[in-house]
């Protein structure tokens, strides 16, 4: 995936198939990877509420209003340490 500014990315899952950590119809962060992205991949933090790379066909991507932003980010999961 990539980015071409510092905004956050989000994403909704449209098949869970064999992913237990996975919702259809959820709506989840996705952090940057570029080396992921170039090879058909999203790295999502999931129902676990760590991150793992998915294929990026399980997700559409979703455009947020930078006004939007900060309220997703404060219920969406925070990226693992």
């Amino acid at each position: 995936m990539t980015t071409h500014d510092s905004r956050s990315l989000f994403a909704v899952c449209v098949d869970q198939a064999g992913c237990d950590d996975l919702s259809v119809g959820m709506l989840y962060r996705v952090l940057p990877d570029n080396e992921a992205g170039s090879e058909g991949f999203l790295r999502v933090i999931d129902d676990s509420g760590e991150d793992y790379l998915y294929p990026a066909a399980r997700f559409v991507v979703v455009q947020v209003q930078p006004s939007d932003e900060p309220k997703l980010l404060a219920v969406a999961p925070a990226s693992p340490e």
